[in-house]
């Protein structure tokens, strides 16, 4: 992993670093890994979003071989850093494209303002940057200021993107829009959805319709349904990917605006709970600012380790 990227995610992941690397030097600094300690740690752990089956999983994992000894908090957040790659590794998967599929359809669903547009964008980007032909699908009829961003995404990285009036049938659009990506020998087609949860069943419902209609024209489709999640909502993540998860089917997460908060764990314990695939993280505006998850560099960065 370049340095670049490495020195980027840690730059992102400071808020909640500084959060637990701060909780964790208070308690340990020169001290025995006593039962008072180990309580601390957890809450501390929890606090910083981790969640409490992990924190309780991670605090177990250091006081097996050091119990009752000395220990610095560099050796804590090590132990902490190994424990959580652990957990994150298998979840760790970029999303593979199979190019057999003519094309191959991703889904990207999850709530409004989690980041949803910017991030087809930004795979497009990359995607197109890795030689393949893609295009978008602007089903985010409701949000005019959607449609027009994923145009600008358009643009930016040549893709060409498939869009209708405010208020079309968001089911009618991707029907269209597979018909036109295969036309035009599209590999990827990246398919925005709505994502207004104050009205769940209305939006499900939606949802359910989309991926109906998408069956019909490709029964094995959609290949993916990308969740992205804004890693500021913290604990509310989990009820978000459950209700994702239980109508829509979620095959993987994408994480963003980690660099926007002290919630940076919450990815450990939704791994922990959910074995998702992470397919990607991002960490600014900038498109190089999303890239694959890696859990080494994840836990690492999140304890505050080179």
């Amino acid at each position: 992993m370049s340095g670049g990227w490495f020195s980027k995610l840690k730059a992102g992941l400071s808020k909640s670093s500084n959060k637990l690397v701060g909780g964790i030097t208070d308690v340990f600094t020169k001290r025995k890994l006593d039962d008072d300690a180990l309580e601390e740690l957890e809450d501390i752990l929890i606090a910083g979003d981790l969640g409490p089956q992990t924190a309780i999983k991670l605090t177990e994992a250091l006081a097996k071989n050091r119990y009752d000894k000395e220990i610095s908090d560099e050796e804590v957040r090590t132990v902490l850093s190994e424990e959580i790659t652990k957990i994150l590794e298998p979840v760790a998967q970029p999303l593979e494209i199979n190019k057999s599929h003519n094309p191959h359809i991703v889904l990207v669903v999850g709530v409004n303002g989690s980041g949803k547009t910017t991030t087809i964008g930004k795979l497009a980007k990359h995607y197109s940057e890795s030689g393949l032909k893609v295009m978008m699908a602007a089903g985010d009829t409701f949000r005019a200021a959607a449609v027009e961003q994923l145009k600008i995404w358009g643009d930016r990285t040549g893709c060409s993107v498939v869009a209708r009036d405010t208020g079309a049938d968001a089911a009618g659009l991707a029907f269209d829009a597979i018909e036109q990506a295969r036309n035009e020998n599209a590999d990827v087609l990246l398919i925005d959805t709505a994502g207004r949860l104050q009205n769940k069943k209305d939006l499900m419902a939606e949802l359910e319709k989309v991926i109906r209609v998408i069956k019909k024209l490709a029964p094995d489709a959609p290949h993916d349904v990308l969740m992205v999640l804004d890693a500021t909502v913290g604990q509310n993540a989990h009820s978000q990917v459950e209700i994702f998860r239980d109508t829509v089917g979620v095959t993987g997460l994408a994480l963003t605006k980690l660099d926007g908060t002290a919630k940076g764990g919450v990815l450990v314990a939704l791994a922990e709970k959910f074995a998702l695939p992470v397919h990607v993280i991002g960490v600014g505006e900038q498109a190089d600012d999303m890239r694959p998850f890696e859990a080494n560099a994840y836990a690492r960065s999140l304890m505050g380790l080179d």
